[in-house]
Parts: C-alpha cells; structure tokens; sequence
C-alpha cells in the first residue's frame, strides 16, 4: 500500500495509550506513519467515545480504527465517522445498542473478576499483586510490574454504560480472541465476535494483553483491515 491508512489505537479499563507501545514499534516497522494512540479519561462511555471522535476527526483521510479490552465499546460507539473505514477488535467488548461492558461479563464472568476492587473514590482497580496472573500473563515479570502499577482506573459506572448506535452494524470488523483471556471470558468474545459476521476471526493463545505479548500478530490483522478496506 503506497498511501497507508491512520491506525488510531484506542486502549481499554486499567491501562493508558502506553499500552500499544508494542503494537505502535510493529506498525512503525511495516512503514505505517499515520499512528495515533488515543489517552481516553475511563471516565464514562460518552467521554470516552467523544474523546476518540476528537482524534479521528483531526486525521485527513481513511482511518482504521483499533480498540482493546473496553476500547471495543469505545470504537462501537465513536465509529460511524465517514473516514473510519474499518473497526479491529483485540480481546475486546463490542457491545449491541442497549449493552454494556458490565452486562456483557456478568451473563459469563472471567477468571479474574475477583481480582477487581473498588476504592473509596468509585474507581475500580486490578489489585496490584494479581495484575500479572489476571491481565497479562503471558508477559514478563518485570512489564506486568509496570503495567499494574501505572494501571489506569475507570470509574465503576463506566461499566454499566449502554452503547447506543453500534458501529459495527455499518462497517467492517475483524476481531482477535485471546484464548487464555481472563479479564474478557473467551468465550464472550467469540459471541460477540461471531454476531458481527466480521471478515475475520483469529485466536490467539494468548492473555488479555494480547496487544503486549503478540504485537506481530495483532498487527497482521490490523494490516489485513487495512489493505481490505483503506487500499
């Protein structure tokens, strides 16, 4: 592709843009100069969603617009914006009109739903020393330190917004399952992803930071959304 496409990577609950370091390095390599990592608030699913709408306006021209964990939701409900030509989904929600988060992991709760306690402020947190066994496993000792005590909390409502007008209904969706996911169940999101009839499907073997431990493979498929949709 002479002319690539802007990849706008939106990162999800407990973890900032810094998430997509890997992901960011990878696109780099394969000649991709148009990367934006959106730094959402958490702070509800409206502000989260404008925030991203911001960014994607200020790109000139086609943007492949990438979500993960709770970034999926965002994407769902900030991707109808002509230029977003197509929606990549890794380890992520992607709720219908009237869902959330929340409704989505209680109906089939992950292994680690335990590790996530409130504080007194309303905001929810992985707690520290489970970090590593419960997000990221599949990454070293030493990255998931970082990632538990940099992590990013959301306030707990965040979690019972409803998307409203699903993006996903009008536009192409490629979808990444982490099979050892313990944050997402693996399970929810093969439904989810399966209901959006998306051009394509992998699994990974991989934790909830699938994004962290398999850049390689999460930017084949954002590559493949971009060659399909934005060539």
């Amino acid at each position: 592709m002479a002319d690539k496409p802007a990849i706008v990577l939106v990162h999800g609950f407990w973890g900032g843009a810094a998430h997509w370091a890997n992901v960011i390095l990878e696109l780099d390599k394969r000649g991709y100069d148009k990367i934006h990592a959106v730094e959402n608030p958490l702070t509800s699913l409206a502000d989260d969603a404008e925030r991203t709408r911001k960014m994607v306006k200020q790109v000139d021209g086609p943007v492949v617009l990438v979500g993960h964990s709770y970034g999926g939701a965002v994407i769902t409900e900030a991707g109808d914006l002509p230029n977003v030509t197509a929606l990549v989904y890794i380890a992520a929600f992607a709720p219908d009109a009237g869902e959330s988060p929340g409704q989505i992991s209680q109906e089939n709760p992950p292994a680690a739903f335990e590790n996530i306690a409130p504080d007194s402020d309303g905001y929810l947190w992985v707690k520290p020393d489970k970090f590593h066994d419960s997000f990221a496993q599949d990454v070293s000792r030493e990255d998931a330190l970082v990632m538990a005590v940099t992590q990013k909390a959301p306030l707990g409502s965040t979690f019972g917004d409803n998307v409203t007008a699903p993006a996903w209904r009008a536009k192409p969706t490629y979808y990444q399952v982490s099979t050892e996911d313990r944050m997402i169940h693996p399970d929810n999101e093969r439904r989810m992803a399966q209901r959006m009839n998306p051009r394509k499907i992998i699994e990974l073997d991989a934790s909830h930071a699938s994004l962290a431990s398999r850049p390689t493979e999460v930017c084949d498929l954002i590559e493949l959304a971009a060659r399909e949709t934005a060539g």
